[in-house]
């Protein structure tokens, strides 16, 4: 029923546009679209994002909202001139557009060579392929997709087909439309859609789109030229079609012909923008693998001249990372293979200000957006918005979540708990736990590792670390020592203990110790001092993060409990001597190969507690043997290999 109201409401303003003169029905349809401007808000934001990305960087708000005015006047003008323009007799048609470039056409002809004309929804695109046909003479048709509404659908087909447009219907082949460009024929195909999963990942005003091979598969499969051609609004009732010089392929690869195409369709949106459809999602971001490294038609990275493109444009991902410097760490290769999902990756990631520092570190971070103390979950929402295509939320706490949901970012993903799941509107689905087979324990970064494979990052080469820089060699090892842990005491080795595994390994060694930590170890670290007695350089509340991550690159060694410390040393390549008791390694321990993890099992760990309300147990089964005896062995490995080995966790 309502196929045929659409269809019966066609009908009438089709009656009523023949009726009228052709600049009326310009003039009305361009009223007609200012109102449906400010009738249609989501549409109106659509043009708007679509025109950010393709000139944000050149164009001013104010620019880019009367262009999209324009647009809407501009369409509304168009399509009710084409039902006006179907009732047209071909001189009518002729003396109502101009051609410039058509020599271009005459040439391709004369040679007897079939051309795919490369046309896209660029002013009253209804009329290119029939005034190409009536000026030059040669056959030609058009592909075509079948509108849902089967009544619109017939009459669209009998307006384009009436001045001898032969139409190919996509789903039942392209065979005729090979035989006619190789009689010499033209066949129009329309390259400027969103084509989803069967599109080739190509730039397009700097961002990546999927964009339909068809125009050059054709052309490459029969060696018919490439002829972009578009027709411009030139006043009322007035068109002007250019026709471009044929577009020389740089390869036989369909993908990078196609880049090709969206250059030459960059150039001529860039000559009137206003002219071009707005109000398609042409940068739609697909569910859920919006990173495209497993895409499997593959992505077009830029052509050579690309790259130094000021005016290229990014997808935007924005990172909540943890609130905690040791989570922090164990995401990083998760961000590293975001980073690397697609070419045209933006990263920011969304840090508490203390972790900043780790984070302005990471070469594959492009910004870095600070959570001051003071910051309420509405400022958070308001630094981020109207900038991000996509937020994953790697914390789980509910905060984290609300702060991308109030910032409006579209696509949300994280994993679901504490009544989030409304806030996200991307959930990786959760594997059913069995019932009578525990699972094996996993290390904290392959749970943001897998958040990053959901969304289409290749992880496979995620956990490899680059090699630790080489050290000029010394006869004098330096080892740091962190006796701390923020996270309670139950995670704290004994201070008497530390204090005599300094004094035994300085006395065979002569190592050179520094001792780092936050302003509240001080208790601590002045009873290690006092007991071990050994030349020591005390940091203990002297370093930013900047400076800590500095100074850990000085050592050979790290001595250390489970603590964010811990993690950022391996991520540097320095080794580990790492002690644990309430906590499991087999969850949090530390990046990269060469530590020593030492930790007895006792019935009551991992407990996970912040104190241990009973007797210690669990730490006070590490001996200052087994310590002193790990120190030495890491020490002999550094001294058989200079550079150690960056394999990643299993």
């Amino acid at each position: 029923m309502m196929d045929w109201i659409v269809h019966r409401i066609y009908r009438g303003l089709s009656a009523v546009a023949r009726a009228l003169s052709l600049e009326f029905c310009c003039m009305a349809g361009g009223w007609l679209g200012l109102l449906f401007y400010y009738l249609l808000p989501g549409y109106r934001a659509l043009a708007r994002r679509n025109l950010r990305i393709a000139f944000g960087s050149e164009k001013s708000s104010r620019q880019i909202r009367a262009i999209a005015r324009d647009h809407f006047r501009t369409l509304g003008s168009n399509l009710l001139a084409g039902l006006k323009i179907a009732h047209l007799s071909r001189d009518e048609i002729l003396a109502i557009v101009t051609v410039e470039g058509g020599e271009f056409l005459e040439k391709t002809i004369g040679e007897g060579r079939g051309f795919v004309g490369v046309i896209s929804h660029l002013g009253n695109w209804e009329l290119l392929s029939q005034v190409s046909l009536m000026v030059f003479g040669c056959p030609g048709g058009a592909v075509y997709q079948r509108l849902g509404n089967p009544l619109m659908d017939a009459e669209v087909r009998e307006s384009r087909a009436r001045l001898g447009v032969e139409l190919y219907e996509r789903k039942e082949g392209f065979q005729n439309a090979i035989q006619m460009l190789r009689n010499g024929g033209a066949v129009g195909v329309l390259v400027d859609q969103h084509a989803g999963d069967a599109g080739v990942w190509c730039p397009f005003f700097g961002r990546l789109a999927s964009t339909s091979p068809l125009a050059a598969t054709l052309a490459l499969r029969t060696g018919a030229a490439l002829l972009p051609m578009a027709v411009f609004s030139d006043g009322p009732g007035r068109w002007r079609m250019i026709v471009e010089p044929p577009i020389q392929p740089v390869s036989r690869d369909a993908g990078q012909v196609t880049a090709q195409i969206n250059r030459v369709l960059e150039k001529q949106i860039r000559h009137q923008p206003a002219d071009w459809f707005w109000v398609h999602n042409r940068w739609k971001t697909p569910r859920p693998k919006f990173l495209l490294a497993t895409y499997k038609r593959g992505v077009v990275k830029e052509l050579e001249e690309a790259p130094s493109d000021p005016k290229r444009t990014h997808f935007e991902i924005l990172i909540r990372a943890s609130n905690w410097l040791g989570d922090a760490v164990m995401s990083m290769p998760a961000i590293r293979a975001i980073k690397n999902g697609r070419p045209d990756a933006r990263v920011t990631i969304l840090t508490p200000a203390k972790l900043a520092d780790y984070w302005r570190a990471v070469n594959d971070v492009d910004e870095v957006i600070c959570i001051e103390p003071a910051d309420s979950v509405f400022s958070v929402a308001a630094k981020i918005r109207d900038r991000f295509d996509a937020a994953i939320v790697f914390p789980n706490s509910l905060r984290t979540a609300l702060e991308p949901f109030l910032a409006g970012i579209p696509r949300r993903v994280g994993y679901p708990g504490h009544h989030r799941s409304a806030l996200l509107n991307q959930i990786p689905r959760q594997k059913k736990k069995r019932a009578k087979q525990a699972a094996p324990v996993r290390n904290q970064v392959h749970h943001y590792l897998a958040l990053a494979e959901f969304v289409g990052a290749d992880i496979e080469n995620a956990l490899t670390l680059p090699p630790r820089p080489v050290r000029p060699a010394s006869n004098k090892p330096v080892i740091g020592l962190c006796p701390g842990a923020e996270y309670g005491g139950a995670k704290r080795w004994l201070p008497e203990r530390f204090a005599k595994v300094m004094s035994q390994v300085h006395e065979k060694h002569g190592c050179e110790w520094k001792l780092f930590g936050v302003e509240k170890d001080r208790p601590v670290a002045a009873r290690i001092l006092r007991e071990a007695a050994v030349p020591c350089v005390d940091l203990i509340g002297k370093t930013t993060l900047a400076d800590l991550i500095a100074q850990l690159q000085t050592c050979d060694l790290l001595l250390t409990n489970d603590t964010g410390t811990m993690h950022l040393a391996g991520s540097l390549g320095v080794p580990v001597v790492a002690l644990f008791g309430s906590t499991d390694p087999g969850l949090t321990g530390p990046l990269g190969s060469g530590h020593t993890l030492l930790r007895h099992p006792v019935e009551c760990s991992p407990c996970f507690l912040r104190e241990c309300p009973i007797d210690f147990r669990c730490m006070k089964a590490i001996g200052i043997e087994e310590v002193v005896a790990a120190i030495e062995s890491t020490l002999a490995a550094q001294h058989r290999d200079s550079i150690p080995s960056a394999a990643g966790l299993g």
